[in-house]
């Protein structure tokens, strides 16, 4: 039997959660990994949304299927892997919400300073490579059948970004993404702070003294909203939340990231940097 093929890229928030599992569950070389490239819009090549319709990361090529979610991809994993991990929980679905997607608080700006600031750093040049992308690959002859239902949202909804970060979008709609930036930012903190304990223990995991599904999807959710609040290592988390919430962490979600931080797959998944 072939060995299973994991799409990732290490900059991708939910490439992350399956990286956890396979750092975790299996021995080194048991999963093969393919790279493809966010920054450089890979994801919107034609054969890829052949692949995964979604055109998103992680996915996964096993048993002869293709797995297109950040959900089914953990689930497949772990039980390729044969360990045994508690089962996941509703509170999968609560982490993928839209109201705090981990993608939007990398994108999101609240003013003039903070959107200059991540323009410079990062998101210009990745809204842009997707931007590209999506314009050069929408006029292959691969892309034709999905010219209108794929290519043509994205290329107005990614466009729409990019002209925020670029200067160019009018004054409303850079005042309405601010205000659309400030309302997710502080959803954000109040799920930190009022909704994540009730979900937690004093210490270890939701899945006990070992990480369960539930933890593979909350480690990288919780990991890129440190990385968007400054943290670039395990040790920086604790202090870079405090300093963005003008708060300590509640103590069990302390707990929490010092249990994952601490752990040899969470510093090999992110020996390079928080993401």
């Amino acid at each position: 039997m072939s060995k299973p093929t994991l799409y990732t890229f290490g900059a991708s928030v939910w490439s992350a959660a399956a990286e956890l599992v396979v750092a975790e569950l299996f021995q080194p070389g048991a999963v093969d990994t393919k790279v493809v490239n966010l920054l450089k819009g890979e994801n919107f090549d034609p054969a890829f949304v052949n692949l995964n319709p979604n055109a998103t990361l992680p996915t996964l090529e096993a048993d002869g299927k293709a797995y297109n979610t950040t959900q089914d991809v953990v689930a497949h994993l772990i039980k390729l892997s044969g360990k045994n991990v508690k089962g996941g929980s509703s509170f999968i679905q609560k982490i993928h919400e839209d109201q705090i997607d981990p993608n939007f608080s990398l994108l999101l700006a609240r003013n003039d300073e903070e959107k200059k600031a991540k323009g410079d750093l990062i998101v210009t040049e990745f809204l842009s490579g997707r931007q590209d992308a999506l314009e050069r690959f929408s006029k292959t002859p691969e892309a034709a059948a999905l010219k209108e239902s794929f290519y043509a949202p994205r290329i107005t909804g990614n466009g729409g970004l990019l002209a925020i970060y670029k200067g160019e979008a009018s004054e409303d709609a850079k005042k309405g993404y601010y205000a659309t930036s400030d309302k997710h930012y502080n959803t954000v903190g109040a799920f930190i702070h009022d909704e994540l304990p009730k979900h937690l223990s004093e210490s270890g995991f939701i899945g006990g003294s070992q990480p369960g599904e539930d933890d593979y999807h909350l480690a990288a959710w919780i990991t890129r909203t440190a990385a968007t609040v400054g943290a670039k290592t395990g040790e920086d988390g604790l202090p870079a939340f405090e300093k963005a919430y003008g708060k300590p962490l509640p103590a069990k979600v302390a707990s929490y990231w010092k249990a994952w931080s601490s752990r040899p797959s969470f510093k090999t998944v992110y020996a390079e940097g928080l993401h």
